[in-house]
């Protein structure tokens, strides 16, 4: 009689399951432990195994207010790097800011770094033949790395979320004729596009070349540049998509994240941040039906919780965050245990001057009617 090999990959898979739930049971003793002490922040975007643990649930500048305003000492925030960083620069200086994982960032905020703008700001300063304080506003979205919200503060801008970002726009043409817009291009293409400004007038700056690949021309006749950047989960979301939906439900209703490509955005029922997305979809009429171009992780969470309603993905495929998904609960039991036993591992750490630069930023933000 031959014996039954389980193949290597099978048995990887057995044995990271088994671990990862002797580690969920791990949270379960030491979370008592650790008490008042610790806050556990978890992104909507988060993988359920993880976000089961989080004290507050919500979007990325939402988690880090209340990070903010509670007493913790020690805030866990099971998200991504640019989240922790915003964390850092809204709390307390004696709050401490844990990264469960150090891979754990978003390959948006990667897609436009500080050299990368600082190049472009001098190459803007050439074509337009003076200082572009005077004539342009840096506009950067929350998915981005601190040093590039203290640039923005440094000079005169302001971040936003996209919720506001209309609001940050409007606020930013009252003072200057043209916007910088990073690291997003679909945020601020689909904001402009809301707000009237022609597509013409809305340029793409690609920081792989010179000028941005843009004639001096197209930078002076622009209202918005936009930087080439996007976020790698919604980018999958298709028109053909929504055809299909219509074609097979014509009651469905639609509801895409504006960091959708426009043409999926133009297609949609309702367009909105994660917020909007879990109150529309909350407030909806019973029995209706959605499909929604946003993270799987949260459109299941959506679907599991609301079952009076149809809630479905609105791609064919999984449309997966890889990068948060990399916070496991072994992650989150090690920094725990560590707490436990009096170490701090994963601190985000972000420079005093840097701090103090966003914080400009993100005031500027408070300040913005949505």
């Amino acid at each position: 009689m031959v014996d039954m090999v389980m193949p290597p990959d099978v048995i990887e898979n057995e044995t990271l399951i088994e671990q990862e739930s002797a580690a969920i049971e791990r949270i379960q003793e030491l979370r008592p432990q650790l008490g008042e002490d610790v806050v556990i922040l978890g992104h909507h975007y988060q993988r359920d195994d993880v976000v089961r643990f989080a004290d507050f649930q919500g979007d990325s500048y939402q988690l880090s207010r209340e990070g903010s305003k509670v007493k913790a000492k020690y805030i866990i925030f099971a998200g991504v790097h640019f989240m922790a960083e915003s964390a850092v620069v809204l709390g307390r200086e004696d709050q401490v800011v844990i990264l469960p994982n150090m891979q754990a960032g978003c390959s948006m905020a990667d897609m436009a770094n500080l050299e990368q703008v600082l190049t472009a700001w001098a190459e803007l300063e050439d074509v337009l033949g003076n200082d572009p304080e005077n004539t342009v506003m840096p506009v950067t979205y929350m998915n981005s790395a601190a040093d590039l919200k203290a640039f923005v503060g440094e000079h005169g801008g302001t971040v936003c979320t996209s919720s506001n970002a209309e609001g940050a726009l409007d606020w930013s043409f009252k003072q200057r004729e043209k916007v910088f817009f990073f690291p997003d291009q679909h945020l601020g293409r689909n904001t402009g596009k809301k707000m009237g400004i022609p597509l013409e007038q809305m340029v793409l700056w690609n920081p792989f070349k010179p000028y941005g690949g843009l004639t001096d021309d197209e930078i002076r006749n622009a209202r918005i540049i936009l930087w080439k950047g996007h976020c790698s989960v919604h980018q999958q979301f298709r028109p053909e998509h929504i055809d299909l939906w219509r074609k097979h439900h014509p009651d469905v209703n639609i509801i895409v994240h504006p960091e959708c490509m426009m043409q999926v955005v133009d297609k949609a029922d309702y367009v909105g941040s994660t917020s909007y997305i879990v109150d529309k979809i909350e407030n909806a009429a019973v029995g209706s039906k959605w499909a929604v171009g946003t993270e799987m992780h949260l459109v299941n969470r959506l679907k599991n919780r609301y079952t009076d309603k149809q809630v479905e993905l609105l791609s064919p495929f999984s449309c997966l965050c890889s990068t948060m998904y990399r916070i496991s609960p072994i992650d989150l039991a090690n920094v725990m245990e560590n707490l436990v036993e009096g170490r701090v591992i994963n601190q985000i750490m972000v420079p005093e001057q840097v701090k103090r630069n966003a914080k400009l930023s993100l005031d500027r933000m408070l300040s913005i009617p949505r």
